[in-house]
């Protein structure tokens, strides 16, 4: 390790203090990142609509502010967008996050105020690095570049002060001196629209570089390192990049790319999941291998937790961090200084330790299957297929899943389409050891497994290798952060696929 590198280590762990304030003192924190909020934003149009000047309490702002999603905040969001101020944060709004779903061509803005950037984003980003370093405080991870592979949209302007575009062009477009410093590529390249020629462009000027860590998606890292693969002749990533000695990644399940992963860079390095969302940076692994992300309390987001049977009701309840438990599903509820308040996040969450806190992400509160009382999310089905892959050799790419519903032939099933990289030698072997894999995990399913009773083994169907990202490019939603949704209650979506494919 040279004097750099040993430099370095000493510098990024000196925040460590930081974040040791927060998570031994995580209720106090909260409460105080919540009065923050409330104060700053006393004055503004939604702070006079519900009486913020007069909120002391965790109690008082539950009671007075309710459960919003993203519809009812939209008025306010537009007005902001048109360039009104002083609406749901004190200081100017100039930039928005665009945020879609691949099901609907409906978007959300989600407002990015100066606080939100530096006192949440960023300040995450240099918590995960501080806490990596604290980890492995012999790494030569700044002596390099980080790989930033970010998302296909272009920054717009609304007008001449308002801006839009997705979270990491944002972020890349507002990234601080020391950001743009260990960064690669250039930003002309990182903020290319038309997603199959970024590739080209992320492969052939980034090969050339010391790069020491990538942060991304794992599915389009994967297409970046096939083509990497493929200019340079080399047999493997360490290859190309010998000093590469960390993956970031977020935005889906780690589980069934893990393998893959492994196999391509040619060597151990570290992994860190990531919770980096448009509306903020919630949390980061703090030890690479072992389950769990770690809560980021003290970065202007308040966080509440619904258990998900209070979904729809007409008050639906929400408990703090004193009262969670570990291994139960949550619908995440934040308030931020984006100027989001009491927002229903969408992702279910479960704690997997309690002091410190830390989760992990289990899914979308409109993606499982229910159809028949089996309860299945997507991280049960993340779990099963990486174990079905494992008992069979077969790799996948990616898959979706619905209910097939009772007919006059028969009882219901789960009908998948799996997007394979290697076939399995034998279809029908891995369709049941993904239906036992399943069953394993989840005790609700397998009730409904016994003896055919309710559902019958899976109808699985093998799709064309790039056709899920057909069928995104289709959609204008090729890159960054959109994916196909893993589970749907309904079957709209796979038989949207299935045509598609015809």
């Amino acid at each position: 390790m040279g004097i750099l590198s040993t430099t370095i280590s000493q510098l990024a762990r000196m925040r460590l203090w930081r974040i040791e304030a927060w998570v031994q003192h995580p209720i106090a924190s909260q409460r105080e990142v919540l009065q923050d909020l409330v104060t700053s934003a006393q004055y503004t149009e939604f702070g006079r609509k519900y009486n913020f000047s007069s909120l002391f309490s965790t109690r008082d702002f539950k009671k007075a502010v309710p459960i919003h999603e993203y519809d009812d905040l939209k008025p306010y969001i537009q007005r902001m967008m048109d360039g009104e101020e002083n609406i749901l944060w004190n200081t100017p709004i100039r930039w928005f996050a665009k945020s879609s779903g691949t099901t609907s061509d409906k978007s959300k803005f989600i407002p990015i105020s100066k606080e939100s950037l530096e006192d949440c984003h960023y300040k995450g980003a240099k918590d995960t690095l501080t806490m990596y370093y604290n980890f492995n405080p012999d790494s030569e991870l700044l002596t390099g570049k980080g790989l930033v592979i970010g998302g296909s949209h272009t920054i717009n302007q609304v007008n001449e002060e308002v801006h839009y575009g997705d979270l990491s062009a944002v972020l890349l477009q507002n990234s601080p001196v020391w950001g743009q410093w260990i960064r690669t590529p250039e930003l002309a390249i990182a903020l290319m629209d038309e997603w199959e020629s970024k590739i080209e462009k992320l492969a052939k000027t980034t090969i050339v570089e010391n790069v020491t860590s990538i942060s991304g998606v794992p599915t389009w890292t994967l297409v970046l390192f096939k083509r990497i693969l493929e200019i340079t002749g080399k047999s493997c990533i360490a290859e190309v990049w010998p000093s590469l000695e960390l993956y970031i990644h977020g935005g889906v399940s780690f589980t069934p790319y893990r393998e893959q992963f492994r196999k391509i860079i040619g060597k151990d390095i570290y992994y860190i999941d990531s919770y980096n969302a448009s509306e903020g940076f919630f949390a980061a692994q703090d030890k690479p291998g072992e389950e769990g992300m770690l809560l980021y309390l003290d970065h202007g987001v308040f966080m509440e937790f619904m258990p998900i049977e209070e979904y729809g009701k007409k008050d639906p309840q929400t408990i703090g961090l004193r009262n969670v438990e570990t291994g139960k599903n949550y619908a995440l509820v934040i308030s931020t200084n984006g100027g989001l308040w009491r927002y229903l996040l969408g992702d279910t969450i479960q704690f997997t330790t309690l002091y410190p806190f830390r989760i992990k992400i289990t899914g979308r509160l409109k993606h499982f299957i229910n159809a028949f009382g089996e309860e299945v999310i997507v991280d049960n089905t993340d779990k099963a297929v990486s174990m079905a892959c494992e008992i069979t050799g077969a790799i996948v790419n990616d898959y979706t899943a619905a209910p097939v519903y009772f007919s006059d032939n028969g009882n219901g099933a789960h009908e998948w389409l799996v997007e394979f990289e290697k076939e399995p030698d034998n279809l029908d072997q891995f369709t049941i050891a993904l239906d036992k894999a399943l069953q394993s995990i989840n005790s609700d399913y397998e009730a409904k497994r016994y003896k055919n009773i309710a559902l019958h083994l899976p109808l699985l169907h093998t799709m064309p290798k790039g056709l899920f990202n057909e069928w995104l490019k289709s959609k204008g939603k090729l890159g960054g952060q959109h994916k196909v949704p893993r589970l749907s209650n309904e079957r709209t979506l796979i038989e949207e696929i299935l045509r598609f494919k015809l």
